[in-house]
């Protein structure tokens, strides 16, 4: 007895596991749908041609022809998604429960308007105008003049004269201030109007513009 369950055992396994097979084929053929139609719009009942009909999520689909005609293979409960340019997206879902395998539809797309940017028309410019703005045009600096006129002495000096002293710079004038002042302690300063030397510095200053350029300023 032992003998004969060991061996009808493996036996009904197979044949249960033939059977759900064969019955998965069955449904899945049973499941196959043939979806033809048309894609009009909904205005002037117009056939669309091109409009593409997917299905969503099995990465295929087809298009319609010249009159908006079209014809494609799916399955009982696929979603499909009728788009074409200038019109809004229309999705419809295939009943789980036909009983034939054939299924017609006439689908309306209604248009969709989008609003563009206005566009102002302009006469062409004659070519005295034409001369008279290229020549007044103004072409950006590039990177190696705005590095020469960052670097140009005037501007250096024109920058040295108007911003602020850092805190380095503040520290050593106070201390130099202290050190004259210590230095000529009990005396009179010597004025820079009877020395030469000074003379000589305002001289240079004013040949390249220092009082000019702040008088600018």
């Amino acid at each position: 007895m032992k003998i004969l369950i060991r061996v009808l055992l493996p036996m009904m396994m197979i044949a249960s596991i033939n059977q759900a097979k064969a019955q998965q084929k069955l449904n899945s053929k049973d499941s196959v749908i043939q979806l033809f139609g048309i894609v009009m719009t909904a205005d002037s009942l117009r056939g669309i041609p091109a409009a593409s009909v997917i299905v969503e999520g099995k990465g295929r689909g087809t298009i319609t022809n010249s009159d908006g005609v079209f014809s494609i293979a799916v399955l009982k409960g696929d979603k499909i998604t009728f788009t074409s340019i200038g019109f809004k997206n229309k999705t419809i879902n295939i009943p789980t429960n036909l009983t034939d395998n054939q299924y017609s539809v006439i689908q309306l797309l209604v248009s969709d308007t989008a609003y563009l940017p206005a566009t102002i028309l302009r006469p062409r410019a004659t070519r005295e105008q034409f001369e008279r703005d290229f020549v007044n045009n103004t072409i950006p600096d590039d990177n190696y003049e705005i590095a020469r006129k960052n670097t140009d002495e005037a501007s250096r000096r024109l920058l040295l004269a108007t911003l602020p002293m850092d805190g380095k710079e503040a520290v050593n004038r106070t201390l130099k201030q202290q050190a004259s002042k210590y230095y000529y302690s009990g005396q009179l300063p010597p004025m820079n109007i009877l020395n030469p030397f000074a003379w000589a510095e305002f001289i240079k200053a004013w040949k390249r513009g220092d009082f000019k350029s702040n008088s600018g300023n």
